[in-house]
């Protein structure tokens, strides 16, 4: 199939179905819909034409560098310039809501405010559209900005985002820092600025000193009422509270969970684990993972997404219909992969696999101990912690486990290791019952990130380079197959 018509049929497949969007070069250019398109000429570089009553775009197409399920990115020229444009199709599941479409306005309103409250520096670029190629993200206005003869890189958080998008920024902004160091050849980007709405810079404050020295921050929030930036001193913030369960506590209330839950246990042994919430006070029973009842004050219940009906004698075969139903579907050599059983919650029959023997991950770890959500809840957040195990000389080691691409697993990692550091140095870990009858090493916690090897985020390495040389992370990568035993096939 020659190039023009090979274009002609990915643009008729791509724009058939689903809200697209046009965007040049990074920058949104227009909706698809109510616009007209068409294909001239039939060399090796066809003239594509877009136009509508408000939009006129005519490029010369050389390739198509990216066909997937959500974009048709094209490399093209556009007449008087010699480097090559990226013209790009995006997929929408939604058309663009008030608040997204008030990015744009909210990104006037930056350059304002930049120069009112950095009258010493210019505004090189400011962009709020998404850069899929380098994992930017479009949450977030990112820039560049000229003091003299070295530049700033600078990434803001809209307001009336969400938290989760201020806690995670962090990510984006080291990520653009590398893009702007890898773009920008006149001069040297000597710091990252980072500007969150007021009161939201909580988490970033508590992950800064996980950086490296050489990778120097500023921080700032935003008062959208008086349009002003009060600038934040990382060593005044104070840093998020987390609080240790004590491990008796949680080992008291599995003692007397176990007499009601060891004949569930009984029906499937192989499968079902034990995990007490002693903060509820619960004992929830999960099969390879899979949370499917838990314990309450004697009572049980049962289920899978909303666990609500009571074990009694009527309903005890509802219950081992329910085993069977998991030892069918949720069985490693399961013939339907696709089936909702055995896809779900993959990150919890990880954790499951490593606790049976946490030796698979490193054989330099202790076999005797690992222990799963050893913090309480804290600011909202639960589970925040995957394993805390130990190496056989006695050092603490984080072990972050994640079976598909996490683009802040890195972050987040870092973030445990603050939390565990700072509780190691305060005597806690020993003090709440955890590794019993061991010294443990007072220095830095080791951190695991556990992976299927081809499932680590492409953006992994660049944002590593960017952590404390006192954070020793190991990352392991796991086989496809892991649910049917673990093997290693990268160590770094």
């Amino acid at each position: 199939m020659e190039f023009s018509a090979e274009l002609q049929a990915s643009l008729q497949e791509f724009v058939s179905s689903g809200v697209v969007e046009v965007r040049e070069s990074g920058g949104r250019v227009a909706p698809f819909s109510g616009m007209s398109w068409e294909v001239r000429g039939s060399g090796e570089k066809p003239l594509l034409h877009l136009w509508s009553e408000q939009f006129n775009l005519t490029r010369r197409v050389l390739a198509i560098t990216d066909h997937s399920e959500h974009r048709l990115a094209l490399a093209v020229e556009r007449f008087g310039r010699a480097k090559p444009d990226r013209l790009e199709f995006i997929r929408r599941d939604y058309e663009r809501k008030a608040r997204e479409l008030s990015r744009e306005e909210f990104r006037a309103r930056l350059a304002q405010l930049l120069a009112a409250q950095f009258p010493d520096e210019t505004v090189e670029s400011l962009s709020i559209s998404p850069d899929l190629e380098h994992s930017l993200s479009g949450n977030y206005a990112r820039g560049l900005l000229r003091r003299g003869s070295s530049y700033v890189a600078l990434l803001t958080v809209p307001d009336g985002e969400s938290s989760d998008t201020a806690d995670n920024c962090l990510t984006f902004a080291l990520l653009w820092l590398t893009r702007a160091r890898q773009s920008n050849h006149r001069g040297t980007i000597a710091t990252l600025r980072i500007i969150l709405p007021k009161d939201t810079s909580r988490t970033v404050v508590h992950r800064l000193p996980a950086l490296a020295p050489q990778c120097p921050v500023e921080l700032y929030e935003h008062h959208p009422a008086l349009e002003t930036l009060e600038k934040i001193d990382p060593r005044r913030a104070a840093n998020l509270e987390t609080w240790l369960v004590p491990h008796r506590e949680s080992e008291a209330l599995l003692d007397r969970a176990r007499p009601a839950l060891e004949p569930i246990v009984a029906l499937a042994p192989q499968g079902i684990t034990l995990h007490p919430a002693a903060q509820s006070p619960q004992v929830w029973l999960r099969f390879r993972g899979l949370p499917f009842a838990y314990w309450d004050d004697g009572r049980i219940f049962f289920g899978i997404a909303d666990p609500r009906k009571e074990l009694s004698h009527g309903t005890h075969p509802a219950l081992k219909r329910l085993l069977h139903d998991l030892e069918v579907h949720r069985h490693p050599l399961a013939d339907d992969t696709r089936h909702a059983l055995y896809r779900a919650q993959p990150e919890r029959w990880l954790e499951s696999l490593v606790r049976e023997d946490v030796t698979r991950v490193d054989a330099a770890l202790d076999p005797r101990f690992i222990y799963a959500q050893v913090f309480a809840n804290a600011g909202g957040e639960h589970g925040i912690l995957d394993l805390l195990a130990l190496t056989r000389s006695g050092r603490l080691a984080i072990i972050e486990l994640k079976a598909s691409e996490h683009i802040h697993l890195p972050l987040q990692a870092a973030d445990y290791w603050l939390r565990v550091r700072r509780h190691l140095l305060n005597g806690e870990i020993t003090r709440y019952g955890y590794f019993p009858a061991v010294e443990l090493q007072q220095v830095p916690p080791l951190v695991y990130l556990v992976a299927p090897a081809l499932r680590f985020h492409p953006a992994t390495d660049d944002l590593l380079r960017y952590l404390s040389p006192e954070l020793e992370i190991v990352r392991v990568g796991l086989a496809e197959s892991w649910r049917r035993g673990l093997r290693v096939v990268m160590r770094q």
